[in-house]
């Protein structure tokens, strides 16, 4: 199938990715769109996965102020360079997290930070409520591990599913933003201050 210049242009539109990168994603899906967005994400997850080793000694802090005045997020968003940092895409990303995290109160960042002693609490907790299920031992742990799932779903930002989007979660967007600005992304920290909590 012919590739046209349009297609191109179209695909870039939708993915931001580079000229060339569009019309050889377009030639390999055999000038299907949706196809070609599928694999642009699947290289450009490639190459925010390269890109993760890198340091981040530059960003911002980005607040986020709800329209009441009664509930406020500060968050640091690192990026390589201070180039990046001051770029649109970057600073919309930062503005994104901040109001997920003010609407979804997450309380760590990843799941690493998860101190050992609560996730062993969760356990037990589990453990308590599957005591009298009669189900065999192998079978209660890997219940208890899917709980625990749901656990970092609920309480870790990265692990989280996008408050305004439910289709893409926190870590995809910043991959996705990694893919197209070029540069590692980490969010550091956060905190989100709620008055009367």
């Amino acid at each position: 199938m012919e590739i046209s210049a349009q297609m191109v242009k179209e695909l870039r539109e939708r993915t931001g990715a580079g000229m060339m990168d569009c019309k050889n994603a377009l030639n390999e899906a055999a000038g299907d769109m949706e196809k070609a967005i599928d694999i642009l994400r699947k290289k450009g997850l490639a190459k925010a996965a390269k890109k993760a080793g890198r340091e981040t000694h530059e960003g911002l802090i980005i607040s986020y102020i709800h329209h009441n005045g009664k509930l406020g997020v500060l968050l640091e968003l690192n990026c390589e360079t201070d180039f990046v940092a001051r770029t649109n895409e970057f600073k919309e990303l930062g503005n994104k997290i901040a109001m997920h995290i003010a609407a979804m109160a997450p309380r760590w960042v990843k799941r690493e930070d998860v101190p050992a002693d609560v996730i062993e609490k969760e356990k037990e907790i589990y453990r308590e409520q599957l005591k009298d299920s009669g189900k065999p031992a192998q079978v209660v742990e890997k219940i208890i591990e899917g709980k625990l799932e749901n656990f970092y779903e609920e309480n870790c930002l990265m692990d989280q599913k996008y408050a305004l989007d439910q289709t893409v979660g926190i870590k995809d967007m910043v991959q996705q933003a990694i893919a197209k600005i070029g540069e590692n992304i980490q969010v550091s920290r956060f905190v989100r201050m709620q008055i009367g909590e």
